[in-house]
């Protein structure tokens, strides 16, 4: 769950899909990480190349400049991207480790909530592949978002209260971890608020509420998602949105069966 062959230029890129981030937030995280890529899927070969050519130029970019840290933090989520298509966990732990870095880079210059909301996203690839530290960077990654969101709370879309939300919500209760349900539902209905028009961001909060059993309030989600969506298809168009509105469909479709299944 969990990169995106976006425009990270500026605040008007396309967003991070859910499914990539709710990967690397999930309990998936202490199994062994699923490829997304599969041999006989052509989309999903399209957007992996899609990945691996933002990484190249990138990493290109960043390398050329190193103390810009614009291009860190643009690296780092090129990183996320890429490493959410890695076929094995090493692979998948030494892009993380990329993104970290870059991150950690940018943040010796400028105090970005960029630079700490990809720094909590690349912590999620690694813990993927590290099964072993997982849980101590689920804390890492919850004070990341914490401080991009007093930084920018609505980059990304309401990135980082909504990364909170999911991670609250995905990761295991006390004491294992930090999982805490109210404070999943306070995140996810705060990014909601913050960017009531992404698509996204009223999934996350649908989808919460059916995993919660709450039938009536994920229905009541859905309907609002219905009703944005004409719009929310004129405003994030392009190939940079492709990836995006092929999570959003699928989630959409899944979730109306699992709702309406009776």
């Amino acid at each position: 769950m969990a990169m995106n062959l976006r425009n990270q230029g500026n605040h008007k890129r396309a967003g991070m899909p859910r499914a990539f981030l709710i990967l690397a937030l999930s309990l998936t995280f202490l199994t062994a990480a699923t490829p997304r890529l599969f041999a006989d899927d052509a989309k999903n070969k399209i957007f992996a190349e899609r990945a691996a050519d933002a990484f190249s130029r990138a990493q290109a970019l960043y390398r050329a400049q190193m103390n810009d840290p614009v291009l860190a933090w643009q690296f780092a989520s090129a990183c996320f991207g890429w490493a959410d298509w890695a076929t094995n966990k090493a692979d998948r732990a030494a892009i993380a480790r990329q993104g970290i870095a870059a991150c950690q880079q940018s943040l010796l210059f400028t105090n970005s909530a960029a630079a700490h909301y990809y720094l909590a996203l690349n912590m999620g690839q690694l813990a993927q592949a590290e099964t072993l530290s997982a849980l101590k960077l689920v804390r890492e990654m919850a004070r990341e978002f914490t401080n991009a969101a007093s930084l920018d709370p609505r980059f990304d879309f309401a990135g980082p209260p909504r990364g909170l939300g999911l991670l609250y919500r995905d990761a295991p209760g006390w004491p294992m971890s930090i999982g805490n349900r109210r404070k999943a539902l306070e995140f996810l209905e705060n990014a909601v608020t913050i960017e009531p028009g992404y698509p996204d961001n009223i999934l996350d909060l649908a989808e919460s509420y059916a995993n919660w059993g709450d039938r009536l309030n994920a229905r009541k989600q859905l309907i609002v998602l219905d009703a944005l969506w004409p719009k929310a298809q004129t405003n994030f168009v392009g190939v940079a949105w492709e990836l995006n509105w092929d999570d959003w469909s699928k989630r959409r479709d899944e979730l109306r069966k699992q709702l309406y299944k009776d």
